[in-house]
């Protein structure tokens, strides 16, 4: 990014940029009864550009209400200045150009942990309870640390709070206090886990004995519904608390359908049963929660893996070992062999191999020497080395993997939505149903009052929607934390869906396809009375100025000093150009030489043999000639040609499109077994071409860095950032970060999403299969309330188990 684009440009009443003598509307007073103006800031993630800021301003633009706009795209934070009631409009604006506005400061989430608050479907009662609700801007939930973080205003959060309160949750702020820590600080004990459900069950085996071991006499009776009433007060208290706030509002969910059916068995003499299904619902509950915890509990085992502590160079070159939370950015760290690096860094001192799979999923150690990146949790495996941190514990790359993960598992997939769209009307027609039979079995089929009653709260016990609402959650954070195991970090379940459908992968040929590091191999001047040297200094000083990997290499490979370069500029999809000693040179692809019209048969000649070898080749010229011709060379990474193997197998049409020269490409293409490729492509026509493959194959990924591809990325209906570790931007730009170079995560990915998505469906057919057959034995056989309770513990354990097979299977599965 250049410096430009990092300094911060701003509005001002008239709209124009600063500089401009009109007073910015920002600072004006206001006198008038309008709403009153106030400046309210946003980050906006894959906002980091001129033309991103140029699209917002679009999208704003003509919008009454809305006074200053203030740009920071270094952070990628827009401020704006606006009333309370345009606000709104001005964010809706914003998404619908593609962007996504997240409040900073003051008006940032704030976090709640809801105690009771475990589970999926409760997830649903309080997106529910919520919905429609005006001033709420989202919701995060944290099902594993029982947590919920809520971006409002004051007055919505206190509505919202309200709302989940009625609903029969307790939230408790965490404001100031660290996340982690405070979810660890009280964490729920035996007895509050286990030991009230374990003691209710032998409450109610108790009173099941005494009902069929001793007569049914008075004492008897009192006695049995007693322990009755003592386990279900033991194990169901919460349940009752839920179920009851939920028949307040007129919902019908999970905890209220188990109300009315232990009320039920209770109050027409069933009172073992009842506190039996209460017991064992608890059980199934705490055992369902435990499984959940350990599928969202999986990505978080790897913070165990940077440590506590860090060996650090003090001021008087003393080394010490303190807290790394504690250590500042451009501290020197030393890691000795065999210990794991406790944060990111670049190595200064010392050589050695480093096992990344934390962090990468590489299988193979990694060499690692003087200027190269090192990450927390890596492990240091020969040598000792000496680092300098370049970033905070918090911010560290395993930290922010984490911190994706975390979101992802609180986004809901799509057959989340659907599934809980079903559970909304499938509860409610489930307890219509057994009023239903209740009422009519005694005339349709001659049971008595009290037989037909027992049967609807069997069947109530048996349609409880728990094993199917269960069923997506636990599949789809499985499926996230296998990928992040493996170095595949996929922003949401929507994308560990959706790669399955991927019928065509574009992929870039530098970096993704290659080695991304090509050297100079060859250096010619077009006319023989032309110096070498002197022409290899005019390369070497416009190459110096751009990070282009061509550029590089071919500053890199020329000997010569790098001269004073003027009014330097880099033109997109075609070179360099810049003033030296007065003269402007450019260093040119040969698209650009042919547009500049300074192309010769001759020339035409001695390029296409450089070309044809698979090199690329850029040319020095000057306003009136070519000087130069530099032929630079990459080669593919070994795994290229499995990947592009792999994706074919599985139906994906792998097609290679590059700024590069077409004779180029081909040749790597070739060499890769990529039968379709698109040389010298400009960034437009990359975006073009998306477009096409999505008409002509289906749904198709891009795989690009987050910003140079950003178009096409953006065109594309899954993007792949390629080499994501240690980089901000690509981590927040793309939809799935690979994070390494190796492209066979692109088809162990689509088979991630195969696999989540067979064990989706599995999941739902066995919820669905289970209780339908329990359901028909309900109506028309002899079918107990613990056979119903068992029916639904062991479908919602299976779906839990089922959905967890996911965090064992092998990549190549």
């Amino acid at each position: 990014m250049s410096p430009a684009h990092q300094r911060q440009q701003t509005d001002s009443a008239c709209g124009c940029r600063s500089g401009c003598s009109t007073p910015p509307a920002v600072s004006q007073p206001v006198v008038s009864d309008a709403p009153a103006i106030e400046s309210r800031r946003f980050r906006i993630a894959n906002m980091d550009c001129a033309s991103e800021e140029s699209e917002i301003r679009r999208a704003l633009e003509g919008m009454a209400g809305v006074r200053g706009l203030q740009f920071n795209l270094g952070d990628r934070e827009l401020t704006i200045a606006a009333n309370d009631r345009v606000l709104p409009l001005a964010l809706e604006a914003i998404r619908k150009a593609g962007f996504k506005p997240e409040p900073l400061g003051a008006k940032d989430a704030q976090r709640f942990r809801i105690a009771n608050m475990d589970c999926a479907s409760e997830e649903s009662e309080i997106r529910r309870a919520l919905e429609g609700m005006t001033g709420i801007r989202g919701l995060q939930f944290n099902l594993r640390d029982r947590e919920l973080a809520i971006a409002a205003d004051d007055l919505a959060l206190q509505q919202a709070l309200g709302a989940i309160r009625k609903a029969g949750f307790k939230p408790e702020p965490l404001s100031g206090v660290d996340q982690p820590a405070a979810a660890a600080a009280s964490p729920p004990g035996f007895w509050a886990t286990w030991g009230k459900s374990l003691g209710a069950l032998g409450l109610a085996m108790v009173a099941e004995g005494l009902a069929f071991a001793l007569p049914d006499s008075g004492p008897v009776k009192v006695l049995g519904m007693a322990l009755a009433a003592a386990a279900i007060a033991l194990s169901g208290f919460s349940v009752y608390g839920k179920g009851l706030a939920a028949l307040r509002q007129g919902r019908l969910n999970i905890n209220a359908l188990m109300a009315v059916a232990v009320t039920g068995a209770f109050l027409i003499g069933q009172w073992p049963e009842a506190a039996m299904v209460m017991a064992l619902y608890a059980i199934a509950e705490a055992i369902e929660a435990r499984a959940v915890d350990r599928a969202r509990g999986a990505i978080k085992s790897l913070l165990a893996l940077a440590p506590e502590q860090a060996e650090v160079r003090q001021s008087d070159g003393n080394w010490e070992r303190i807290g790394v939370k504690t250590v500042a950015v451009d501290a020197v760290v030393r890691i000795r062999p065999g210990e794991r690096v406790p944060l990111d860094g670049i190595v200064t001192l010392g050589q050695s191999a480093i096992d990344q799979s934390p962090v990468t999923g590489e299988s193979l150690p990694v060499d690692k020497a003087p200027g190269d990146e090192v990450f927390a949790g890596t492990i240091n495996q020969s040598g000792a080395l000496e680092i300098r941190v370049t970033a905070p514990a918090s911010d560290s790359t395993l930290a922010r993997i984490i911190h994706a993960v975390e979101q992802a598992q609180s986004s809901r997939a799509p057959t989340q939505r659907f599934v809980d769209r079903f559970a909304a009307i499938y509860t409610p027609a489930v307890f219509i149903l057994a009023v239903a039979v209740a009422l009519l079995m005694p005339w349709l089929m001659g049971l008595t009052w009290m037989q037909a009653i027992y049967k609807a709260l069997v069947l109530l016990v048996i349609a409880c929607p728990c094993a199917l609402v269960i069923s997506t959650p636990v599949t789809v954070v499985s499926g996230l934390a296998a990928g992040a195991r493996r170095g595949i970090l996929i922003k949401g379940g929507v994308y560990l869906e959706e790669a399955r459908k991927i019928k065509a992968v574009a992929l870039d040929k530098t970096g993704t396809i290659t080695e991304g590091k090509p050297k100079l191999v060859a250096f010619e001047p077009a006319d023989a009375a032309l110096g070498q040297q002197a022409l290899e200094g005019l390369a070497k000083s416009l190459a110096a100025r751009s990070d282009h990997p061509v550029s590089k290499a071919i500053a890199d490979g020329v000997p010569s000093a790098a001269q004073e370069v003027g009014e330097f500029q880099a033109v997109a999809g075609r070179g360099v150009q810049g003033v030296i000693d007065g003269h402007t040179y450019v260093l040119a692809n040969h698209r650009w030489i042919e547009e500049r019209g300074q192309c010769s048969a001759e020339l035409e000649a001695r390029l296409a043999v450089h070309e044809q070898s698979g090199r690329t080749v850029t040319l020095l010229a000057s306003s009136e000639r070519v000087m130069a011709i530099c032929a630079v060379a990459d080669t593919i990474k070994p795994s290229s040609a499995q990947a592009v193997a792999d994706l074919k197998a599985l139906g994906v049409t792998p097609v290679m499109l590059t700024g590069d020269n077409l004779a180029t490409a081909q040749t790597v293409g070739a060499q890769a077994g990529i039968a379709e490729v698109r040389g010298n492509l400009l960034p437009e026509d990359k975006l073009r071409a998306i477009g096409e493959l999505q008409q002509r194959l289906g749904v198709t990924a891009m795989t690009g860095d987050g910003i140079n591809d950003a178009p096409a990325l953006a065109q594309a209906d899954i993007g792949f950032a390629m080499g994501g570790a240690g980089t901000h931007t690509a981590m927040e730009a793309a939809d799935v970060v690979v994070m390494n170079d190796d492209l066979r995560r692109l088809p162990e990915t689509i088979r991630l999403s195969k696999r989540t998505h067979a064990v989706l469906w599995q999941n739902i057919a066995l919820a669905l299969g289970i209780k339908l057959v329990f359901l028909l034995l309900a109506i028309f056989d002899d079918a107990s309330m613990w056979m119903a309770v068992f029916a639904d513990m062991g479908a919602s354990l299976l779906v839990v188990f089922n959905g967890l097979r996911l965090l064992r299977q092998r990549a190549g599965q």
